[in-house]
């Protein structure tokens, strides 16, 4: 038997052990966890659990690759042997065999170039964590007050943002957060103005995120990370209107609400100031139409509520008792008149007949009335009187005095 150099001292490691190390050891090496690979896809299987099993390899080498279920039902077409691919995911170990295989997220096929498999890895990534999710799309202000606009000052999609809100909305302020839009610098930038249009709220209530088309690498800013990010959490509503119509970037599908154009953003950010003005006068017909037709309802309802009132107001009877009182009345006094009328008549004939008997009225007409007046009496004839005697003779306007001669 041949000699045996093992002693007891040494530490001996089971195969499990040294698997479950190299894989820590791989996974801790940032740059294998975030890796592109680019070979021709052999060995191709699918598993009946829906995980995909291949390799990649090129001429001096080869791959283990698998990609579990999730990540298969979004490929658009099934991979094949032969096809040249590039494929992102990380490089991790499979203890049960002790082999090393890199685990995919993406694949694309390698004509398409490193940036469009940059986008779909970013894209998948972002949206597996709900941040394209249509239940974190706020709705826009119906009329803002003041929009802040994120894009390059000398930008022409400046000038055809405001010239499109300032004829459709003049009304709204315009707040310009100058940021580069290409190039190394344009991410922070961005972000950073975006952070500074967010620090105003509530006086800024909207933000639109914009340029102009261009190549993939034109768009690049963005389909940053970064700015992204920003975007999702800014706390004002976010519209972006970045390149043409055919053109998609991660920000649109992250924000609040995307545009086909920088243009389009600002229609689609704003209302239209002579559609309001129609639809204000047309409320303004209606109303006055409805005031007027609640009025004419209200009246008719008045007339018939005053009618009803009418007949079932004492009023008439009252009416018909005083008419019914006067004529009692009458039938009371008419007698009572008669009577006074015949009274009257008859104190008048005992006023004239005693008029007639008046001594007055008789001295009205000439005679006289003489009174001796030692005594008083009237003297009636001759004989009551002597020769010396005083009298008193009393006319029509007054008495004086005489003594008797004969």
């Amino acid at each position: 038997m041949a000699e045996s150099w093992f002693t007891p001292a040494m530490q001996v490691h089971k195969v499990a052990w040294i698997n479950r190390h190299i894989r820590l050891l791989l996974e801790s090496e940032d740059l294998l966890q975030d890796v592109w690979v680019e070979g021709e896809i052999s060995n191709f299987t699918r598993a009946t659990s829906g995980h995909l099993y291949f390799t990649l390899k090129d001429s001096e080498s080869s791959l283990r690759c698998v990609m579990w279920r999730d990540q298969a039902m979004r490929l658009p077409v099934l991979p094949q042997n032969g096809t040249a691919v590039v494929a992102h995911g990380r490089i991790s170990v499979y203890e049960v065999q002790g082999i090393y295989q890199l685990y995919a997220d993406l694949l694309q096929p390698a004509g398409a170039g490193v940036l469009h498999a940059a986008f779909e890895a970013l894209k998948a990534r972002l949206q597996a964590e709900g941040l394209f999710d249509a239940v974190r799309k706020r709705p826009l202000p119906p009329f803002p007050r003041r929009i802040g606009i994120v894009t390059s000052s000398r930008a022409a999609a400046l000038r055809d943002i405001i010239r499109v809100i300032s004829r459709r909305y003049p009304l709204v302020e315009v707040v310009l957060a100058p940021a580069a839009v290409q190039g190394a610098d344009a991410p922070p930038q961005i972000v950073a103005a975006l952070q500074s249009l967010g620090n105003h709220r509530p006086e800024v209530d909207l933000i639109i995120l914009a340029r102009g088309g261009g190549s993939l690498e034109e768009l690049w800013a963005f389909n940053d990370e970064a700015v992204a990010r920003a975007v999702a959490a800014s706390p004002i509503p976010v519209v972006t209107g970045v390149g043409h119509e055919v053109d998609f970037t991660i920000v649109d599908f992250v924000a609040d609400l995307r545009a086909p154009t920088p243009s389009a953003a600002a229609e689609m950010s704003v209302p239209d100031g002579l559609e309001l003005h129609r639809r204000l006068m047309n409320m303004e017909g209606r109303l006055l139409e409805n005031m007027e037709e609640a009025l004419e309802t209200r009246r008719e309802r008045l007339n018939q509520l005053k009618r009803r009132l009418e007949r079932a107001a004492p009023l008439a009877a009252i009416a018909q008792y005083r008419q019914r009182l006067d004529e009692l009345s009458r039938r009371v006094t008419q007698p009572i008149e008669h009577k006074l009328l015949l009274h009257r008549t008859e104190v008048a004939g005992y006023r004239n007949h005693l008029a007639a008997l008046n001594p007055r009225m008789t001295l009205a007409r000439g005679y006289a009335i003489v009174i001796r007046q030692d005594d008083g009496r009237v003297i009636f004839r001759l004989n009551q009187v002597q020769p010396g005697d005083t009298i008193q003779v009393q006319v029509s306007d007054g008495v004086f005095s005489a003594t008797v001669d004969q």
